[in-house]
């Protein structure tokens, strides 16, 4: 096994809680690795101006491959108030690091796997035709396209010059807002490229084709949104006719598929979709299987540097706790991703198999499998704290 540098960045929050648990994790399993700390996040911006330093993107540069704990966004205002007083006035805006990160190394293609763990006490029952309880085994790949769409930055307030000459020639603009007020105007573009389109769709069939799931379902509106999604599900059609025909290619419309999310979640296979609408997407099925606290994620791209992070937030309020309750399970999923990145799928097997052991024996349970509120005397009612819980995955390894 070759002995990697791995960039960690804790951000904000529980960030370095659930990542240092991670860590121990993966060292318990054998995994040998340097680990180097790049910085990013609040902190960073309220010092430096910057929550993404450049010294943290040459890190990631050098070395390829970062572990990434959780940060904390806010709205344009709040974030310009908090800048320590020198850097006021300075017409500094805040940009999410993590989607920074996602546009620089051009990591297009995310993938956030959601999959049922056996026994756990959070995952989704519904009644079946005759009244008994049902679990169904939830197991959806879900592609999202990370650095296009809504989330592309495109944006502008008050659009004035050449942007609104241009909104302007379209008839349906001039139509429905051409007699607003240019102030009264804020815009935010979705835009598809078949390039970045191409790539997350194939990602989502080779992901099907080399662990066989039988369908690939595009979520997106292309009866509404005609031009971007129509876009990629005339693509999807294009791209499974005359490369994956043994792949069924399932459409579904985003609002329609949130309604059947707890109908029939076991009938679907890999997912894709845009950006905003993979986003939904993925926090809803992770809903299925538990929450956020089982829902882990990796941004890959062609610039061969890929980041590994949960998806859940950095839930400050946590983070001061003296005994940490937070379930790290989603960082640890996380760093497993890591470990299949660079080909050490036996190592992230056994992390795997030693995680679903605790969950499906349910004698260490963090706040949110006991469903509990999430205050600090959770620990004296039975939760067991972050480290416990990361202790148990240790002792089954």
């Amino acid at each position: 096994m070759k002995k990697r540098t791995i960039v960690t960045m804790p951000g904000d929050g529980i960030g370095r809680i659930v990542l240092d648990q991670a860590i121990r994790v993966i060292d318990a399993a054998g995994f040998e690795a340097d680990y180097v700390e790049g910085d990013i996040g609040w902190e960073f911006w309220c010092n430096e101006g910057n929550p993404l330093p450049e010294r943290t993107i040459q890190l990631l540069e050098k070395h390829k491959i970062g572990l990434f704990g959780a940060i904390t966004s806010k709205p344009k205002d709040e974030a310009s108030a908090e800048l320590s007083a020198e850097l006021q006035g300075k017409g500094l805006v805040y940009k999410s690091p993590i989607v920074a990160l996602r546009q620089h190394f051009k990591m297009d293609i995310c993938l956030r796997p959601c999959k049922t763990y056996k026994g756990n006490p959070l995952n989704f029952i519904r009644r079946g035709a005759n009244g008994e309880v049902e679990e169904p085994m939830v197991d959806v790949p879900i592609f999202r396209q990370n650095t296009e769409g809504l989330y592309g930055g495109v944006e502008w307030s008050s659009p004035d010059g050449i942007v609104y000459d241009a909104l302007m020639t379209h008839p349906q603009f001039v139509k429905n807002f051409g007699d607003v007020p240019k102030e009264e105007l804020s815009v935010s573009t979705r835009i598809f490229t078949k390039h970045a389109t191409e790539r997350i769709l194939r990602a989502a069939f080779n992901h099907a084709r080399k662990y066989g799931y039988k369908s690939v379902t595009v979520c997106e509106k292309p009866n509404v949104i005609r031009e971007t999604s129509g876009m990629m599900y005339k693509m999807a059609q294009q791209l499974q006719k005359n490369d994956y025909p043994e792949i069924e290619l399932w459409n579904t419309n985003i609002d329609a598929q949130m309604m059947w999310l707890t109908k029939n979640p076991e009938t679907y296979g890999v997912m894709v979709a845009g950006n905003m609408f993979g986003d939904i997407l993925s926090d809803g099925f992770a809903g299925l299987i538990g929450g956020l606290g089982f829902a882990c994620s990796a941004q890959m791209g062609e610039s061969g540097v890929a980041v590994f992070e949960p998806t859940h937030g950095s839930a400050p309020k946590y983070a001061s706790y003296e005994n940490s309750i937070v379930n790290p399970i989603a960082m640890i999923e996380s760093a497993c991703m890591m470990l299949d990145y660079i080909d050490e799928n036996e190592m992230a097997q056994k992390i795997r198999k030693a995680v679903a052991a605790v969950i499906e024996d349910g004698k260490v349970r963090t706040y949110d499998m006991l469903k509990m509120a999430g205050r600090p005397d959770v620990i004296e009612k039975g939760a067991a704290t972050t480290e416990q819980m990361t202790d148990a995955i240790i002792a089954r390894l």
